[in-house]
């Protein structure tokens, strides 16, 4: 494997886009106080500013940027949003996402924010599209959404409001897949982010005399292999030296094998693969981690994390999201020095694709949406801004001053990003319906329902057999109300 490096087609387009964002950099770094800009991050991509202090030239370069977006009149300006987060950070409107600001720029659009809470957000958003709200966007990044807000009658197709042959769509095609049923498109995918990351502690990997796992990734040495020979070598229940932990990391490695649970056939159909011959293999190969004691035992602590146990050397690997290391170093979970702490990708099996469990950022387009185009030409924006190198780096500075992270944890994290977006693979089950979710545990973690029997000794054979006929049965009744 050569390491992964950007190959982006559409750089024309972001030309403009990369001198906006050097001459943002420059400003931030130093300068009068009439080009100071202040910033602040949500994500990797995400980059706030606050306009009032752009300059003149500064503006001058924001214009010629949008100029590569394409020109559209919008009679409605106002797009409804509502997520359980504003996408006004601070709430004023004074410090906005440079896709925003671009948005209003361009277009004289502006985004209406529409709070709701985490537990209630689909209940509102039933009520608001049934009470003919107008909604346009929902969150698209969180589990839960698709397909079953389809079959509910809560989303519509997003194709014609965009382009697929666009270049610039074309930059998150494999996203815009995943979220394709039929021959209809239901997210606006603005970017494609890995959902999970090896996270470990550098100290602790030197101390038991092992290579490190980004630079055997480097090499193309880092697989199911390496992985498991390590957690061998590493854990010693009598010596309080434990191996994997994290809710997630079953749901990471079946998906490094390039399968998932639910999700989409050849045809774009939903499909159960639970039968998969490939499923299979990664699910045996993670009940033989389970039987060798490779698993941290969060029985004995009430089926709870210990991340902790990271930073004191008493634990190998966790995997997790990356927002585990977002934010000031004394807030992690993990507790490791920000001078160890490191990330790796979720290995695949050795010599196949470098699949990658995908998180998907974005919007979906309500049903009866007052303003579907406006929707659109808002992903448009903050695909521009996502693609682009340097406004990317104004995030990696953020990330260097705000959590410390390291030049080489920046690029290992954009790397990873990067794998994902070549090989995402989507989980959908905790989208098909509350009953699928139930009995997967898609949304509980690897101690629920059908994950539960492994950490107990079960085989896999025995799990499928228990299992199967229900959750094929649930997934077909669904795709039946698809067609």
């Amino acid at each position: 494997m050569t390491t992964t490096k950007r190959n982006f087609k559409y750089k024309r387009t972001l030309t403009a886009m990369a001198v906006l964002s050097a001459a943002l950099t420059l400003a931030a770094c130093g300068g009068d106080s009439e080009s100071s800009i202040e910033f602040t991050t949500t994500t990797a991509a995400t980059v706030e500013i606050n306009m009032e202090t752009l300059s003149s030239e500064e503006e001058a370069i924001l214009a010629s940027v949008m100029d590569s977006l394409r020109d559209e009149v919008l009679t409605n300006k106002t797009v409804k949003w509502l997520s359980h987060y504003d996408l006004n950070p601070d709430n004023t409107g004074q410090s906005r996402s440079v896709a925003l600001e671009m948005f209003e720029a361009k277009y004289g659009g502006i985004v209406e924010y529409y709070p709701t809470t985490w537990d209630t957000r689909f209940n509102d958003l039933s009520v608001m599209v049934v009470g003919g709200e107008g909604i346009d966007i929902f969150p698209g990044a969180d589990p839960g959404h698709l397909p079953r807000g389809i079959v509910n009658g809560m989303f519509q197709p997003v194709d014609p409001y965009i382009s697929m042959d666009s270049p610039l769509w074309q930059q998150v095609k494999r996203g815009m897949e995943l979220y394709k049923f039929g021959d209809n498109h239901y997210q606006l995918v603005t970017q494609i982010i890995a959902e999970a990351v090896v996270i470990y502690n550098r100290e602790t990997i030197e101390a038991n005399g092992f290579e490190d796992p980004y630079s055997l990734w480097r090499q193309g040495r880092w697989d199911w292999d390496m992985f498991r020979s390590m957690l061998l070598d590493f854990c010693d229940a009598e010596n309080d030296q434990h191996g994997l932990d994290g809710y997630w990391s079953e749901k990471a490695l079946m998906l490094s094998a390039g399968v998932p649970l639910a999700g989409l056939d050849e045809n774009n159909k939903l499909v159960c693969n639970i039968n998969d011959r490939t499923l299979e293999r990664a699910m045996i190969w993670q009940r033989a981690l389970f039987q060798d004691g490779l698993v941290f035992q969060r029985e004995l602590f009430q089926y709870n994390e210990q991340p902790q146990f990271m930073g004191e050397g008493r634990q190998l690997f966790y995997i997790s999201g990356i927002w585990q290391l977002n934010g000031a170093p004394s807030t992690w979970r993990v507790k490791i020095d920000p001078l160890d702490v490191m990330i790796a990708p979720v290995p695949s099996p050795a010599g196949s694709v470098e699949f990658q469990g995908a998180r998907l950022e974005g919007y979906v387009l309500c049903k009866g949406a007052a303003n579907p185009l406006g929707a659109a030409l808002l992903a448009e924006c903050n695909i521009m801004v996502s693609l682009d190198e340097n406004a990317l780096a104004i995030a990696d500075r953020k990330r260097q001053e705000d959590s410390q992270w390291s030049n080489e944890m920046i690029r290992a994290n954009n790397e990873i990003n990067e794998l994902a977006r070549l090989n995402p693979v989507l989980e959908l089950s905790a989208g098909i319906s509350p009953d699928f979710d139930e009995l997967t545990g898609a949304t509980r973690g690897d101690h629920a329902a059908l994950r539960a029997p492994m950490r107990s000794g079960a085989d896999w054979a025995s799990i499928r057999e228990e299992y199967a006929g229900a959750l094929i049965m649930l997934l077909e009744d669904v795709a039946s109300r698809m067609d």
